[in-house]
């Protein structure tokens, strides 16, 4: 069925920062649907991109362009160390090898498509295991890993070294990284004597510098959380499609 929705803000907005908004597509995949002239409003064709929709107008996506946006692959990896998230070099083995049927959990589309459109949605180095997200979907990508966002990651991290309150106090507050102030970080001590860490921002191989400047070696790292979206229980290894109403949660946050 075609999306449909009227529009209720009572001030004028152009339809690709609407949509976009919404959480249906990105602006530039707004401006092609309307291009192509997959978009209308009150059953009237939308040829203009710079088009506004004003209060009470009802805006519908036809049948084609609601197919394409319901078929960008979101994919959730319980990534092991040893394999990279983002294009492999040399010799390295990239996560989206694990995305075959053997390793799903749950049920996929059946000519699910592996292609490079896949993108990770941050960083979780060779060394680094825990929840990893592929996506092809540009609204997510954005919500996940945008300027602005300000979703939380949560890692639980085991290290060598002396950990006391001075040391967890500047990992909370008070580090520099290539000469730029981080963003105050959560940093707990769990009975195991793991830390568990919840960053706002993702810096290059962040925690593992971070515990660098304090005297602390990592030697392991686990995420466990981008946002509202947990790991789970989803064994290390294995694979499952996101849900949309997991999509729309992180939209939203």
């Amino acid at each position: 069925m075609a999306w449909t929705r009227t529009y209720t803000d009572p001030e004028p907005s152009r339809i690709n920062r609407w949509l976009a908004q919404s959480g249906v597509c990105s602006r530039r995949e707004a401006e092609s649907l309307i291009e192509r002239g997959l978009v209308t409003i009150d059953g009237q064709r939308v040829s203009d991109v710079g088009r506004k929709i004003e209060q009470g107008q009802t805006l519908t996506l036809n049948d084609k362009a609601d197919a394409e946006l319901g078929g960008q692959v979101t994919i959730i990896i319980n990534k092991p160390t040893d394999y990279v998230s983002s294009q492999p070099e040399g010799t390295q083995i990239p996560a989206a090898r694990l995305i075959r049927s053997e390793n799903l959990v749950g049920t996929a589309p059946p000519n699910l498509d592996t292609r490079a459109s896949l993108a990770p949605l941050g960083r979780l180095d060779q060394d680094s295991r825990g929840l990893l997200i592929l996506s092809e979907d540009g609204v997510l990508a954005k919500a996940v890993i945008g300027p602005e966002s300000i979703l939380e990651k949560e890692y639980l991290v085991a290290v060598t070294g002396r950990i006391n309150r001075e040391t967890i106090s500047r990992l909370r507050h008070g580090l520099e990284l290539d000469g730029r102030q981080l963003k105050p970080a959560e940093v707990s001590l769990e009975p195991d004597d793991r830390l568990r860490f919840v960053l706002t921002e993702g810096r290059n191989r962040q925690i593992r510098r971070m515990c660098e400047l304090v005297g602390l070696d990592v030697i392991d790292l686990s995420r466990l959380r981008i946002g509202p979206l947990e790991l789970g229980d989803l064994p290390e290894g294995k694979w499952r499609m996101l849900t949309e109403g997991e999509r729309a949660a992180m939209i939203a946050a």
